[in-house]
């Protein structure tokens, strides 16, 4: 008797929507072990109607099938900062074309009320890709949310500099009183900050692989990556969201220590900064912290979901 395969794991993923986004959502798509519950958008690399539209057109693109459900659009505190400067103004910065247009089918459940939903029957993971304002605003609002959680996996902060200041990584500084309502609310956390991030780099190599699978759909991934690599102005670019979706799907190419983090929440020119006490016996851990990653194997995950998607065969 052939035994049946075992039924695939649940995962959330909250996200704002930029490159590297949605190659880390193509990852966990193309994974047959994991099924993406709910897609939750919040504002961050660009304003929350850009992240809208970035999404439709991403879903439509590579057929995901998981629902979009809109969240906030604004930080708790302040105003919000995002990424435009860099990634342009659709946060999809192209060297040529970019994501064909799509009608915005969004779920008229908002992301809190589906995160709840989802989360009830216990056995959810949690990725977020972007600032963690929608997942602090949901555990606030509904705190029996972390029962149902098996764990949350988020790309964001350091435990060194910063990239967007000197002291911060960019998705912290978004909002860093909701990253320490997450921290506060004890699900199993996993840190994946610009360290990990800064040891798996994405060169104009990658790019033409990708662009050497031929055909319409892979110059559009290989002109949206190349826009991507040229951030680093000449220098191989660091890779983000996909080191935290491998974690998910991989977790053997994320390399990971305990540790003990806290937010600088302040107004000086630390505000954002994540402190990552690795000493157990100076701060009880309450988060695995990435300290590297496997590029190879990371880039050969994500290669292989726009690959699937270059021939249509992503789901």
């Amino acid at each position: 008797m052939t035994t049946p395969a075992p039924a695939p794991r649940r995962v959330w993923i909250d996200t704002d929507c930029g490159f590297d986004d949605m190659a880390a959502i193509a990852m966990v798509a193309a994974d047959p072990n994991w099924a993406i519950a709910g897609i939750g958008l919040v504002a961050g690399n660009a304003p929350l109607p850009v992240v809208v539209d970035n999404a439709a057109r991403m879903s439509a693109f590579f057929g995901w099938r998981a629902p979009l459900h809109v969240g906030r659009d604004r930080p708790l505190i302040g105003e919000p900062i995002t990424a435009q400067a860099i990634l342009g103004d659709d946060a999809l910065a192209s060297a040529g074309r970019g994501l064909p247009p799509a009608p915005a089918r969004l779920s008229p459940t908002g992301a809190l009320d589906a995160l709840a939903q989802a989360a009830a029957p216990g056995g959810l993971t949690v990725l977020a890709l972007g600032p963690l304002t929608n997942l602090a605003v949901a555990l606030l609002a509904r705190p029996e949310i972390a029962r149902g959680l098996d764990g949350m996996i988020w790309m964001g902060g350091s435990a060194g500099a910063g990239n967007h200041t000197a002291a911060a990584e960019f998705n912290a500084l978004c909002d860093p009183e909701a990253v320490q309502i997450v921290l506060d609310a004890g699900v199993p956390f996993t840190m994946v900050g610009l360290d990990a991030c800064r040891t798996v780099p994405i060169s104009m190599e990658d790019v033409a692989l990708i662009r050497s699978r031929g055909g319409e759909r892979a110059e559009i991934l290989a002109d949206l990556t190349e826009g991507y690599v040229r951030i680093g102005r000449g220098r191989p670019m660091a890779l983000y969201d996909p080191v935290a979706a491998a974690a998910l799907v991989a977790p053997g190419t994320v390399e990971t220590a305990p540790a003990r983090v806290e937010m600088e929440r302040g107004a000086g020119p630390a505000r954002g900064m994540t402190i990552c006490e690795f000493r157990a016996h100076k701060a009880a851990p309450n988060a695995l912290v990435a300290r590297r990653g496997d590029a190879a194997g990371i880039l050969a995950l994500m290669r292989a979901a726009f690959d699937a998607a270059s021939t249509g065969a992503s789901a």
